[in-house]
């Protein structure tokens, strides 16, 4: 079983340079990384000279931005019989495609697989679900970041490309969701997906402080969000729901004094409507 990894890159060269400690320290070498770079400089040229000696590394240039642009590039070349999507700023706990691995060989009926995140030292962000399940369009919410996405390479040869209107880079207001619509795509296609509790990968939480930055970044994320909601076809009953958590959470946080928080989930809840509306 291969894997091809496809890391969209951009503006990072010392996460990169974790990312491929942490890949170089894999037990399972069966992979194929495929970087592509949409730097206008040669920032990761060294990095890419001094790892291609240790594993498999094709680096590809890409004057387009976007993440789910590049992604799209890199799946065109993908030879692997998983695939999936680091980001250039998570890195792999020792053994995860070891665990991946036996995972999708004993279970032959699963067409994928997802898991959560830490940041290493045991804090996470987002609500994840509370046991391992078979995903659906109602729980993927909570199951599935991009880059703790494993799928068999039918799925993918079946769906096709990402949505380049979403995620970080589109050009469009929508600068996130773009690994929950790929899923959504997949399960409409009858495709058998699981989020496993076990699976635990890596990555900065972002969301620590509720400043201006904090609040810019979410605005982006959430109308993604809202977005790939409507685009899904999502009942008009399940978007007020949503939203009526959100509220709870600012009232809450308003009650506690908390009003950076406070703050923060109102914008949230802005930009999640403005998303479904368009």
């Amino acid at each position: 079983m291969k894997f091809s990894l496809v890391l969209a890159t951009l503006g990072r060269t010392d996460e990169v340079a974790r990312f491929l400690v942490s890949l170089h320290a894999q037990d399972y070498r069966n992979f194929e990384l495929i970087v592509v770079d949409q730097n206008d400089d040669d920032r990761l040229v060294p990095l890419m000279a001094m790892y291609g000696e240790k594993m498999q590394i094709r680096h590809l240039r890409s004057a387009a931005r976007g993440a789910s642009r590049a992604r799209n590039t890199g799946l065109s070349l993908a030879k692997g019989d998983v695939i999936a999507f680091p980001d250039d700023d998570c890195w792999y706990p020792d053994g995860l495609l070891t665990q991946v691995a036996a995972v999708l060989q004993q279970h032959q009926e699963l067409d994928g697989i997802t898991g959560r995140f830490t940041d290493g030292s045991g804090r996470t962000e987002g609500r994840w679900l509370s046991s391992s399940t078979l995903l659906n369009r109602y729980n993927v919410w909570r199951g599935a970041i991009e880059f703790s996405i494993f799928l068999r390479r039918q799925v993918v040869d079946t769906v096709g490309q990402f949505d380049e209107s979403l995620g970080v880079g589109a050009g469009t207001e929508w600068g996130a969701a773009e690994g929950t619509d790929y899923l959504l795509r997949s399960l409409q296609h009858g495709f058998k997906l699981k989020y496993l509790q076990e699976i635990t990968l890596h990555h900065p939480v972002k969301t620590a402080n509720f400043d201006d930055n904090a609040c810019h970044r979410q605005k982006k994320y959430e109308a993604g969000i809202g977005r790939v909601m409507r685009i899904n076809a999502y009942p008009f009953w399940y978007f007020p729901g949503t939203c009526l958590r959100t509220c709870c959470g600012a009232l809450l946080a308003m009650a506690g004094g908390n009003f950076l928080k406070a703050h923060f989930k109102y914008v949230s809840l802005l930009a999640r409507v403005q998303g479904w509306r368009k």
